[in-house]
């Protein structure tokens, strides 16, 4: 009976492990199944997500598989997700060609289906890779190229932010309903945890059932004992009795014997039945109580089975859940962060507004078009908006490379960017660097422009340093700004310069003179600001080098 049970327990525990197969053994399993081309698409997508962490080549050949029978099937969209997927797989394997190739073939997918968010993802992941091979051009043709899309198909800021706040509305709704879903699996762990205890308690009567049948076979054995010792018995009468029969005479001793004869195999055949019955009686209960016990094991299996399949279908599908949660976050707070600097953003989302600051020594830079409005009557609007675009890109795209430097607004044609508003440490070098970028950037322009014989901008650009207080304005759409002299400042400071220049004050100056050489202007009267002392930004400071020491002969 113990080698049973041992065994059974043994075949119990195989036939539960048995179930507990890799979710990526259960994908190809599915794909060896799959009938019709699409199942197999949407399977291979899914091995390649799978191994995306795991293996990347292989990743790679069934992202491809997925894309080819996207473009059999004429679906662009999981075309486009597919070739995604790939480029994916070929940056983590640092593989930047072909990363390259696979994100320019989702783009051209995803516009095909006209799936904004992945061509927004696709664009960013391109730009960022031509970034990182330093090709700055490559990469504002791409984010250029994206917006044009865009333009031309009617999509803008204002969509963009009332489609974040769809989507804060949905996320939250999201939440809500797994906020739900967990505390109905809560419940239904409560109801199994109840089933458990009622198994058990069902486990401890069969174990009392089990030792009253054990009871009830000694009793028989000890009955069957006592029939044994009869026989003896009988035996040791039915010598006593052939010792009389030889006294008696031969008629009469045959006459007894036969009868005691008789009387003995009647007493062995009632003997042996007796035993006959006590050894079935005995096989009987042996017989019930293995049934019961494998019963008992049934229904431990099937009850371990659904709780371990109940376990995994559930915590699989709350896990599939927070994962797309946590990505449309992600995205909503990408999205927060490219209308508000980062750190506002941070503060304003764990605090629900905006904190207004004051800091005591900010950089602030004004830039402006010479003669706009002349060279604005020698183009059309959609000419003005395009060209007006493209320089305020370009000064986006060099204000990047420094950290302490905040881009505030543009009004009109002219751009205003400060240094000294987050936690990086301001450096108002920073700032003058970047404006001779700038003007680099402007003066490759005209000369562009010159040789396909069309009108150009030249900007001034003016930089004054001190105080500002800056924070978050409006309810409905957040505008971040400052406030204060410094920005009215370095307002005229740049309507005192000359195109192509960099015109400064004295505050700029005596933080950025033992960098960067400058020539003095004297003192410069300013409009409602009396006289200022400015100056022109000639370049770098060239330090000499000593002459080496002449040798002697």
């Amino acid at each position: 009976m113990k080698n049973t049970g041992l065994l059974l327990l043994m075949f119990l525990l195989a036939s539960v492990s048995a179930f507990a197969q890799e979710s990526i053994e259960d994908l190809k399993a599915e794909l060896n199944d799959a009938e019709d081309s699409r199942s197999r698409m949407y399977l291979n997508y899914q091995l390649g997500e799978a191994y995306l962490r795991v293996n990347t080549e292989t990743a790679i050949a069934y992202a491809k598989e997925a894309f080819n029978l996207a473009n059999s099937n004429s679906d662009a969209a999981m075309g486009a997700q597919a070739a995604f997927l790939t480029g994916r797989a070929y940056e983590r394997d640092r593989n930047e060609r072909n990363a390259e190739v696979w994100y320019k073939t989702a783009l051209a997918k995803a516009k095909q289906a006209k799936d904004s968010d992945l061509i927004i993802k696709s664009v960013e992941r391109r730009s960022r890779l031509a970034e990182k091979d330093r090709n700055y051009r490559k990469a504002y043709q791409i984010v250029e190229e994206a917006f044009n899309y865009f333009s031309q198909n009617g999509t803008s800021i204002s969509d963009l932010e009332r489609n974040y706040e769809k989507l804060r509305a949905s996320l939250q709704k999201e939440q809500q309903r797994l906020q739900e879903e967990i505390d109905r699996l809560a419940k239904e762990k409560n109801d199994l945890s109840t089933d458990r205890d009622r198994l058990q308690e069902r486990q401890q009567q069969l174990v009392q059932e089990k030792k009253q049948v054990e009871k009830t076979v000694s009793q028989k054995e000890e009955r069957l004992a006592d029939v044994s010792a009869a026989k003896a018995r009988a035996d040791s009468l039915a010598k006593i009795r052939q010792k009389q029969y030889d006294r008696l005479s031969r008629e009469k001793l045959q006459q007894e014997a036969l009868l005691n004869a008789q009387q003995l195999e009647l007493t062995k055949a009632q003997l042996e039945s007796e035993q006959i019955r006590n050894e079935a009686d005995r096989n009987r209960e042996q017989r019930n109580q293995l049934i019961i016990l494998a019963s008992a094991g049934i229904l431990l299996t099937l009850l371990l089975l659904v709780l371990f399949l109940v376990s995994r279908r559930s915590r699989r599908r709350l896990q599939e859940s927070q994962a797309q949660l946590l990505d449309e976050q992600k995205r909503a707070n990408d999205l927060l962060e490219n209308i508000l600097p980062k750190h506002i953003a941070k503060e304003l989302k764990e605090t629900g507004q905006g904190v207004t600051a004051k800091h005591e020594e900010v950089t602030v830079l004004f830039s402006d078009f010479k003669n706009f409005s002349t060279i604005a009557e020698q183009l059309t609007p959609e000419e003005l908006v395009e060209e007006l675009d493209l320089c305020f890109k370009g000064f986006d795209f060099i204000l990047e490379k420094y950290k302490d430097i905040e881009k505030i607004k543009t009004i009109g044609d002219a751009y205003m960017c400060a240094s000294g508003l987050n936690d990086v440490k301001a450096r108002p070098v920073h700032m003058i660097e970047a404006a001779l970028e700038i003007q680099k950037f402007l003066e490759e322009r005209k000369q562009e422009r010159t040789r396909l014989g069309k009108p150009f901008f030249e900007a001034r650009i003016g930089v004054h340093t001190g105080p500002v207080v800056a924070g978050i304005v409006g309810i409905r759409k957040f505008a971040y700004d400052i406030w204060g002299d410094t920005v009215n400042i370095a307002s005229r400071v740049e309507s005192n310069g000359q195109a192509g220049r960099i015109n400064i004050s004295e505050a700029t100056y005596n933080l950025v003179r033992y960098k960067y050489e400058c020539e003095y202007r004297g003192k410069v009267q300013a409009k409602n600001k009396g006289l200022i002392d400015m100056y022109f930004v000639k370049g770098p400071r060239v330090i000499a080098t000593p002459a080496a020491p002449a040798t002697t002969a």
